[in-house]
């Protein structure tokens, strides 16, 4: 089996998956293996169980199956001597990720549902705009580019730069609380949008555009999922039924018909994981993507790009010699020659401009440079987990309003706050309410030493004050990865990696986002051996 047969095996297997999911054959009914009580039964309490499902890729991202790989591998020059990426075998899970960079159309929707739900919070609006001027050069003239770039039509399939670290992580949960949000609208278990607008008045089918309940702010998807995001002027006309016999039916003009009813649930299995940042490992497993390289646990073939080869061109025929990225091919040399522009890009391009990789990836090399999860640290490679390798932001738990309910307190922006966790492990109902020192307790110590929320080595015993003087790299200092428009072709190599603050931003700097993979990590069996499971036998009766 040649190559190209094999990419597209694994490329089938990816659309298979679909943007809602697969279903097992499992069915949603059936009997406990160990009680022996049926499922979904309305008549023995209503324990619930949903059909088994394979949940499919949220919007805009791409299945990558995980697997074992040398990080650091693919890094065949250290011209600055960095030694921060040593070679080291990790293994990464199964993931989503974005098939492109986040686009300026993608931040001027963003932009514009903050100023649509809060009109007056201009605080709120001017934080969430990316650094425009990012473009000045002391000694260029590229100020057309600081109005221009984000908001004019002709750039808006261009990548979105100029965010920072704590911009991009921002729109990743606002992301996931609008796909959530779109979902349970559509399918009716909140009330839809043409609803929500006021009737929908004017031609069948026209809609306001997305909005929020009044009655309890914005959609957030753990708010919703803990039950505090719902009643009139909420709820849908199809939510699920609930069997539940103490259930009690909704009342009013707007009530769910057919008794009672209640709120989707994880267990569902309806709802999208959250998006964010792609961890380094998963950037640069994703980037190299190995998969069209491997037959048979064999991986033929290394890479030093994204594309096979040694070199920057293409070796096909029909386009020999075009460069296969947006970088800098040297001093003064942005674009090629008038007249016959070999990269055709003079800043960045178009998210879905040139080849995508073997997972079907675009501009996982050149473009913009891109923003991952990671902390910076030079020595990362000799202190991680072999599996899902990630250096970064500490523990958090989500602030409880009313302990006694678990109802979640909550922001002006309708999010759950989140604090640093008080403990490694779950809490005793006594300790999480106060009745017991949290010091003393096992739960928050560890060898007798007090809990420490950021064993991922978020924060640095550097003091911040050094930072600049002493050392580049404090805490605040995240990794991006990629190479850029304006980058030499060395910084291509995935396994590359540099730091920045996370609150500053720069012209060569993007972001696309990940999603975690839930169930099976293999993505498609078709063509290979497998076990066939024997059928179990029926559970023998009691007389």
């Amino acid at each position: 089996m040649n190559k190209m047969k094999r990419l597209l095996l694994f490329t089938t297997g990816l659309l298979a998956l679909g943007i809602l999911g697969t279903a097992c054959k499992s069915k949603s009914g059936g009997t406990s293996s160990k009680t022996g009580w049926s499922y979904n039964d309305k008549y023995n309490g209503g324990f619930q169980v949903a059909k088994k499902v394979k949940p499919g890729p949220g919007p805009g991202l791409i299945a990558i199956e995980g697997g074992t790989f040398v990080m650091g591998g693919s890094l065949d020059q250290d011209l600055a001597y960095e030694y921060d990426n040593l070679r080291r075998r990790v293994t990464v899970a199964s993931f989503y990720m974005d098939e492109t960079e986040v686009s300026n159309v993608d931040w001027l929707e963003y932009l514009y549902w903050i100023n649509r739900n809060f009109p007056e919070d201009r605080e709120y609006y001017y934080n969430a705009i990316p650094d425009t001027l990012v473009w000045r050069r002391p000694l260029s003239y590229n100020d057309p580019f600081v109005n221009n770039y984000l908001r004019h039509p002709a750039y808006q399939d261009y990548p979105v730069v100029g965010v920072s670290w704590e911009q991009a992580n921002a729109y990743a949960e606002w992301r996931t609380d609008r796909v959530n949000e779109q979902i349970l609208r559509s399918k009716g278990i909140l009330m839809d949008y043409k609803t929500l607008a006021g009737g929908g008045k004017g031609s069948r089918g026209k809609s306001a555009g997305p909005a929020t309940a009044s009655t309890s702010g914005p959609f957030n998807t753990d708010i919703y999922l803990n039950g505090q995001y719902r009643g009139e002027g909420v709820d849908g006309k199809r939510m699920l039924k609930d069997l539940n016999p103490s259930a009690q039916a909704a009342t009013g003009k707007d009530a769910p018909k057919g008794g009672a009813r209640r709120p989707a649930r994880l267990e569902d299995g309806i709802l999208k994981d959250a998006y964010r940042l792609p961890t380094e490992a998963e950037w640069e497993y994703a980037a190299l993507a190995l998969a069209g390289n491997t037959e048979f646990e064999n991986i033929e073939d290394g890479k030093i790009y994204p594309w096979n080869g040694l070199g920057v061109r293409s070796a096909k025929k029909s386009t020999r010699g075009l460069i296969m990225a947006n970088f800098k091919r040297g001093e003064g040399d942005n674009m090629g020659t008038g007249g016959y522009l070999n990269d055709k890009a003079d800043i960045t391009a178009p998210v879905k401009a040139y080849l995508p990789n073997d997972f079907g990836l675009y501009n996982m090399a050149g473009n913009v440079n891109e923003w991952v999860a990671d902390t910076y640290r030079k020595l990362s490679f000799e202190d991680f987990e072999d599996f899902n390798p990630f250096r970064g932001n500490q523990f958090v738990n989500k602030r409880l309003e009313d302990k006694a309910k678990g109802k979640y307190a909550k922001d002006k922006y309708g999010r759950p706050i989140k604090d640093p966790a008080p403990a490694r492990k779950k809490q005793t109902w006594a300790e999480l309410n106060g009745g017991a020192s949290a010091d003393s307790s096992d739960a928050s110590s560890i060898a007798g030493k007090a809990y420490n929320p950021d064993f991922r080595g978020h924060k640095d015993t550097v003091n911040e004050n050094l930072y600049g003087v002493a050392t580049l790299v404090n805490d605040r200092s995240k990794v991006y990865k990629g190479g850029s428009w304006n980058d030499r072709a060395y910084w291509l190599n995935p396994a590359t990696r540099r730091h920045l603050q996370q609150d500053e931003t720069s012209a060569e700097i993007g972001f696309r986002c990940a999603m975690n993979m839930v169930g099976t990590a293999e993505i498609s069996s078709k063509g290979k051996p497998k076990f066939t499971q024997p059928r179990s036998k029926a559970p023998t009766r009691a007389r």
